[in-house]
C-alpha cells in the first residue's frame, strides 16, 4: 500500500471569508462544514465529496495582478463536475468570467474573488 493515499484538503488564501463563501457556497453550491476549530484567524471549511477546501482569511503573499487570463496557465485547483452546462449557468448568473480548456477537453477555468484559479472538468460516466 502506498504511503500517501489521497488528498485530504486544499487550502486557499482569501481576503474576506464572507465574500469567498458567497462564491464557493453561493455560486458553486459547496456545503460549509461546521467542525472548524478556532484557529486564531477567520476562515471556513467546505465539503467537496469526501475531500475539503479550507478557506484561510490571511494576508495573501502572492501577487493578485498580472496573473494569466487563462487559469490553465497558472497554479490551480481542479474539480470534477457532473455538468459544465449547469456550472456555466451559475457562473453566468453571478457574472463570473471563465475560459474553456485549450486542450479541447470538456473543462473550463475561472477565478474566485481572490484570484485563485479553478478548473472544472466534466465527469463522464466512464470516468467515474
Amino acid at each position: 500500500m502506498p504511503l500517501i493515499r489521497e488528498i485530504h484538503h486544499v487550502s486557499l488564501i482569501v481576503a474576506d471569508t464572507a465574500v469567498a463563501l458567497e462564491f464557493y457556497a453561493g455560486v458553486l453550491g459547496l456545503k460549509m462544514l461546521t467542525n472548524r476549530p478556532a484557529l486564531g484567524f477567520a476562515g471556513a471549511w467546505l465539503a467537496v465529496g469526501t475531500l475539503q477546501i479550507h478557506l484561510l482569511e490571511l494576508p495573501n503573499p502572492d501577487p493578485t495582478t498580472n496573473r494569466p487570463a487563462h487559469g490553465g496557465r497558472d497554479r490551480h485547483l481542479a474539480l470534477r463536475v457532473s455538468s459544465l452546462r449547469d456550472l456555466i449557468v451559475r457562473l453566468d448568473a453571478a457574472e463570473v468570467p471563465y475560459t474553456f480548456s485549450r486542450s479541447g477537453r470538456a473543462a473550463l477555468f475561472c477565478r474566485d474573488p481572490d484570484g485563485n484559479a479553478l478548473e472544472f472538468i466534466e465527469d463522464f460516466p466512464h470516468n467515474a
